[in-house]
């Protein structure tokens, strides 16, 4: 093979001699002289000269023990050691869940819809309410992650799950967009539900107050106050938002779903489910780990505080039960609903340890249970999902 040597470089123009030393790998030295030959008199460049490895401190590295959910003083970019390895597991467990909306076909959906007899005036109603509530839902959530709760915690496995969960909020609003463009609906009217509908602008405003909390720049956690107000934003988006605000409307549509109907949309719903049902499970584990680093922040008045918003969530979340189903719909109706969201209120206080708030109620839904299990061998709208991981790997039978 023939190389930069003498035999070739005369046949190169000088101008071009550059580009190929460039690119030319360097001829084996024994030292810098031989290749740069310079006075005996001259000193070599000590930029060319070896220099010894510089000394490394391996007590300064990072020790995972030191780690702190809140408050921390390591790296926040230093990914491991892992401290949080449930963090990293549930980030993990949420790649592999990935899918996209525009996999899902809605063309029976479009057909349902738009055939005169394919819905009844209550089952519409139903369907664009629920998408007027959760087209900004999932937005308000991607914003509180973003611009608040990710800059206040200093777990960096934490804050990894956190990105991922943004990315999927992402993905549920495309969802909401997705149905609402197939269906062909007035996109004005379903987006600016949160303003115009009475019972999607409460929900909304009690959730406001808590990201603005901290998302205000000027808010910075270190105290027993802020540490609280941090802590109660935690408890409410993952509890009181994603952990029951969203069960009414996931269960409506899957209802739908069970009788064949908008079987496009419900299919969307039940993925939806899947990854709230992590986020709530995530953001539980957080508010926990929380409380066992910062015992000092879970006084008698602040559960008694903690309480009080769920018992405000479960009546929010009644009276749009009332809203979205007026009459009797799908074998539901509001009154069912009563006890199915105190059933939730329950199981999420003493998840965050705290007593049942409810007494003697049971789930009126217990198939709403399955639908979360997306691994679980069933029938689903006459399919029959054998394993959920990424949309593009979905097996059907």
């Amino acid at each position: 093979m023939l190389s930069w040597d003498d035999e070739v470089a005369p046949a190169v123009a000088p101008a071009a001699k550059p580009a190929f030393d460039a690119i030319a790998p360097a001829a084996p030295a024994a030292s810098v002289t031989a290749l740069h030959p310079v006075a005996a008199d001259v000193a070599p460049d000590p930029a060319l000269v070896a220099q010894p490895a510089p000394q490394v401190d391996k007590a300064r590295r990072m020790n995972a023990a030191d780690k702190r959910i809140i408050n921390g003083n390591t790296d926040v970019n230093q990914l491991v050691p892992f401290k949080y390895k449930w963090a990293w597991d549930k980030y993990l467990a949420g790649c592999a869940n990935h899918w996209m909306p525009q996999e899902i076909n809605m063309q029976r959906d479009i057909e349902l819809w738009k055939s005169p007899n394919g819905l009844t005036d209550d089952e519409r109603r139903l369907v664009k309410r629920n998408l007027g509530f959760f087209v900004t839902a999932d937005s308000l959530a991607a914003n509180n992650i973003v611009l608040g709760t990710y800059r206040h915690i200093t777990a960096p496995e934490c804050r990894q799950y956190l990105l991922r969960q943004a990315f999927e909020e992402a993905i549920h609003t495309h969802a909401y967009q997705y149905i609402t463009e197939s269906l062909g609906l007035d996109e004005a009217e379903i987006f600016n539900a949160y303003h115009e509908v009475k019972s999607i602008r409460d929900k909304d405003e009690f959730l406001i107050p808590f990201i603005d909390a901290l998302t205000d720049p000027l808010f910075t956690t270190g105290t027993t106050i802020n540490d609280q107000k941090l802590l109660k934003s935690l408890i409410v988006f993952s509890c009181l938002m994603e952990g029951l605000f969203f069960y009414v409307g996931f269960a409506q549509i899957l209802a739908l779903g069970r009788q064949n109907k908008m079987v496009g949309a419900a299919e969307q719903y039940q993925y939806i489910l899947r990854d709230e049902s992590m986020h709530c499970n995530f953001g539980i584990d957080l508010v926990n780990t929380i409380k066992m680093e910062n015992p000092h922040l879970w006084t008698p008045e602040f559960r008694d505080e903690i309480k009080a918003l769920f018992f405000t969530a479960v009546e929010l979340e009644y009276r749009y039960a009332e809203d979205t189903m007026p009459r009797g719909v799908l074998g539901l109706n509001a009154p069912m609903f009563k006890g199915y969201l105190r059933f939730i209120a329950n199981r999420r206080a003493q998840q965050i340890g705290l007593e049942a708030l409810f007494d003697n109620e049971e789930n009126p839904f217990p198939w709403m249970s399955e639908m979360i299990d997306l691994k679980k061998e069933r029938n689903f709208f006459e399919t029959r999902v054998i394993e959920y991981q990424t949309g593009g790997a979905l097996n059907w039978e």
